[in-house]
């Protein structure tokens, strides 16, 4: 049985955790948080799902119900937002057309090929064995989470934000330092492609915007082939739409690959931390000559994953001002 879980705001204006196996929506009599529920299981050593089942049990109507984002750390500073890309391989004439530059000129490629060739050739390694390294990012901390239906608003001097759909891995660090895996959920991990195409080295700058996931996670593993759908929203008329894949069969990194090259740095281990990593995109609209404004809309779907992620982008009206650090 699936079982998936998130957060909506309760008519006291507290966020309380939700279930839905399915068919229905459940709720706990007495209000409970996701972060409270997932904790106390994992240091438990029970079944999560079980966990969840047993305590989340009173039907009750979704209708109307405002998103939270599905998981929240208690302190905000403890949960990690991170990311790694290049792990997708796209569609098949795409991975074709790769095949073939790859064994024309190896040094024709740019920096980015070159990694991606590293994913075709090492990214899915056997059993207990270390594969290739992905790309890997800092998007930042819990307070970089928006819910679903929230603002993904840029700050002054940002030039882009453009939907990234992907799957996003939630984990939890047990209290013996052990990371585990709560679950998945669609996510939008929004980044400037603008800035990042001036220079990849401002790959780092460009991932430093808001991003969101949900509004459910679906606890466990990841299915194998996930098929979704991006659409982005202008004046209530769709102006781009295109399906996108993830899962360990449309990647070329092995999901389990992209977990050992995060959690094998020991600050990633520290005991009752909260994670949220993106696990990579195989497609942007920004490659399509699409350019977000504030009002879009971007709503990513994928069949298994619970409702729709929508965000509404926002820009800054102001512009960039200089900040002045003062002396101690």
């Amino acid at each position: 049985m699936t079982t998936w879980i998130g957060q909506i705001i309760g008519a006291e204006g507290a966020v309380e955790a939700v279930r839905f196996d399915g068919e229905g929506w459940f709720q706990s009599p007495n209000g409970v948080s996701t972060w409270s529920l997932i904790h106390e299981a994992i240091e438990a050593r029970t079944d999560l799902e079980q966990h969840v089942s047993s305590l989340l049990n009173v039907p009750f109507d979704l209708e109307d119900a405002q998103w939270a984002v599905p998981v929240t750390h208690p302190e905000p500073h403890r949960c990690w937002v991170t990311g790694t890309g290049l792990t997708h391989l796209g569609s098949a004439a795409t991975r074709d057309s790769m095949h073939q530059t790859l064994e024309a000129d190896e040094a024709s490629l740019s920096d980015s090929m070159k990694m991606f060739r590293m994913g075709l050739e090492g990214g899915k390694p056997p059993a207990n064995q270390v594969g290739a390294q992905p790309e890997w990012f800092y998007k930042g901390n819990g307070l970089s989470l928006v819910p679903p239906g929230g603002d993904l608003a840029l700050e002054a001097g940002a030039m882009d934000g453009g939907d990234e759909s992907e799957l996003a891995g939630i984990y939890v660090i047990r209290s013996d330092g052990q990371p585990v895996r709560v679950g998945f959920a669609l996510g939008n991990e929004f980044s400037d492609h603008v800035m990042e195409r001036i220079n990849y080295l401002y790959l780092a700058h460009s991932k430093l915007r808001l991003s969101a996931f949900g509004p459910m996670i679906r606890i466990g593993e990841a299915p194998n082939s996930v098929h979704g759908r991006t659409r982005i929203i202008r004046d209530n008329q769709t102006i781009w739409e295109k399906p996108f894949t993830s899962g360990d069969d449309e990647m070329c990194h092995a999901i389990s690959n992209l977990e050992h090259h995060h959690f094998k740095y020991a600050m990633f281990r520290h005991p009752g931390d909260l994670h949220v990593h993106y696990m990579g995109t195989s497609l942007l609209s920004f490659a399509d000559g699409i350019r977000t404004q504030s009002g879009d809309q971007i709503m990513i779907e994928a069949d298994g994953f619970g409702p729709a992620l929508c965000n509404t982008v926002s820009y800054a009206e102001e512009s960039e001002q200089v900040v002045k650090v003062l002396g101690a």
